[in-house]
């Protein structure tokens, strides 16, 4: 299928003709790596998604596939040695959007962590998580400690652990699992919404969905319906009559970004907060992004608000941790918020809940799969479907996405990706484009970058004001990735909307002209994108 808005039609009605064997509700990093999954077994896959792919807690995460250290605090063995070794998967399936990142632990007196506690914990992470030998955890003197990140604050310093974990893209990560799932003929839709259960002899055979771009419904039959709408899985269990026993709790989790020019960072730090939290600050193309916050949230999950009082409690973590840098919220340059979906504990504060998954199967046969983390996305796809492969009158074969590359994983493995990139930045350069920006496309895009460099080839003069390589990834986006709105280019396709703001109010004016010619936009249309793009920049600039 062509995985791109300008064939909607054809894709709906593809949609609305067929019977699938599986249908997947919602388009996260969870529900893309269930359609990859089932269908490389051969299943007939459909997915629908209310939003853009991503756009819940899959793009609004703090970009981390780790191994849950907090989580040896709390116990939790199991999920440590499954997600700890889970990572090297994501890691390996996909380079371009994954990269191992050495995390300095540093240790203060009266913190949470002590040098011997550190040293033991760090020691039984690795034994967990089957951490390879060059990514072992160290221990680093007081000197050590500054030398890696001068910043740190000094007094009661007494070392520090360094051990790795691995930064994402997670916006990128789900849309390239998604396209993956796309390339073993999956067929997923966003911007399309469920409106209602369908039931043949009291069993859920389907969903009447309306497809919010256009106004129209329509609906879709399978053999089996997942939910995996994260936030929203509650609300899919309430139209199926079956939510019931455990239910969801979300939590708020919110980021700041700042330039490098105000907070110098160069080391990602896992620092202990004086209310006995945890926190990151993370060095990232330029800028310093520091989360996240933990609390309950009860308002729309689709436009978590950030308040005066999350940006303050960011504020303070870094005045304590880095003293000397003096960061006001004024240096705060865009910040984002998002909603974890917890399976709720009673009694509990955000962070003490477990982030384990949990599978559940209603009386009608709808199957949910709620909670879990991002590092676990192929465990957990791999676990539901194998359930569903039991449910269907069909023999399936055992799920083979453990060494499968996603889409744009095809560079050789970990080992042999910055030679890959090497390799194929002339190809950048012949077609046009500026050395910097074929290295950047190929680190981005892995394999995919060729296709890529194709757009720039055949790139005319005066087609767009836009910089060359930015008109390649909206070219890219609105061709490959289904983009159907500038929101969906600046923010999860590219992630420039998080990092690099004013290159969205630069060229914000030029890619919707562009998008209104490509998709023969309405000149209300137009505005109506324009109108949410600057709701956008306006929620990650400003507090409620």
């Amino acid at each position: 299928m062509k995985f791109s808005n300008k064939y909607r039609e054809e894709t709906i009605g593809l949609l609305n003709k067929e019977k699938y064997d599986v249908l997947v509700i919602g388009g996260g990093i969870t529900g893309a790596g269930i359609a990859l999954d089932a269908a490389t077994r051969g299943m007939k896959v459909a997915l629908v998604e209310m939003q853009d792919f991503a756009a819940g807690t899959s793009s609004r995460s703090t970009k981390l596939v780790h191994g849950g250290l907090r989580y040896l605090k709390q116990f939790e063995i199991k999920m440590v040695a499954e997600v700890g070794k889970e990572r090297e998967i994501v890691y390996e399936n996909g380079p371009h959007v994954t990269t191992p990142e050495w995390m300095l632990l540093p240790m203060h007196k009266g913190g949470t962590f002590g040098k011997f506690s550190t040293s033991i914990g760090l020691r039984v992470y690795d034994f967990l998580a089957g951490v390879k030998k060059a990514e072992r955890r160290k221990m680093l003197s007081i000197d050590e400690t500054l030398a890696r990140e001068p910043l740190v604050k000094k007094e009661g310093l007494k070392g520090g652990g360094y051990y790795v974990e691995y930064r994402t893209d997670d916006a990128r990560l789900t849309i390239e699992v998604m396209k993956a799932a796309v390339n073993k003929g999956a067929t997923p839709i966003n911007y399309t919404r469920v409106d209602k259960l369908l039931y043949e002899n009291g069993r859920v055979s389907g969903v009447q969905v309306a497809d919010l771009l256009s106004g129209t419904s329509y609906e879709i039959n399978a053999d089996k319906v997942i939910n995996a709408a994260g936030p929203w899985v509650d609300s899919i269990r309430e139209k199926d009559q079956s939510k019931k026993g455990k239910t969801l709790k979300l939590s708020k989790g919110v980021h700041v970004v700042i330039d490098q020019s105000k907070f110098p960072l160069k080391q990602a730090i896992y620092f202990d907060t004086p209310d006995g939290r945890m926190i990151f600050a993370i060095p990232r193309a330029g800028k310093a992004y520091v989360g996240t916050t933990d609390t309950f949230y009860d308002g729309n999950p689709a436009v978590p608000t950030i308040t005066s009082a999350d940006r303050a409690y960011l504020l303070k973590a870094i005045d304590y941790m880095f003293p000397q840098v003096k960061i006001s919220e004024d240096d705060i340059e865009s910040s984002w918020a998002g909603v974890r979906p917890l399976i709720l504990e009673e009694g509990k504060d955000p962070s003490e809940i477990s982030r384990k998954d949990e599978i559940w199967e209603s009386d009608s046969g709808l199957i949910t799969i709620a909670g879990g983390k991002l590092t676990g996305y192929r465990k957990m796809a791999k676990t539901t479907v194998d359930l569903v492969a039991g449910k269907l009158n069909k023999s399936y074969p055992a799920s083979n996405t453990k060494g499968m590359p996603i889409s744009g994983g095809d560079v050789g493995g970990s080992r042999n990706f910055s030679s890959y990139i090497k390799q194929h930045v002339q190809a950048g350069v012949d077609s046009g484009l500026a050395v910097k920006d074929s290295e950047e496309l190929l680190a981005m895009y892995g394999s995919n970058a060729p296709v890529l460099f194709d757009i720039a080839k055949s790139n005319r003069d005066g087609e767009t004001s836009l910089p060359k390589k930015l008109y390649v990834q909206l070219k890219y986006a609105l061709d490959h990735e289904m983009a159907a709105t500038p929101v969906d280019f600046f923010f999860r396709r590219t992630g420039t909307l998080l990092f690099d703001i004013d290159l969205v109010q630069t060229h914000k004016s030029a890619v919707i002209d562009y998008m209104a010619g490509y998709f023969e936009w309405s000149e209300s249309t137009k505005l109506d994108r324009a109108k949410q793009l600057e709701q956008e920049i306006l929620g990650a600039t400003k507090v409620s």
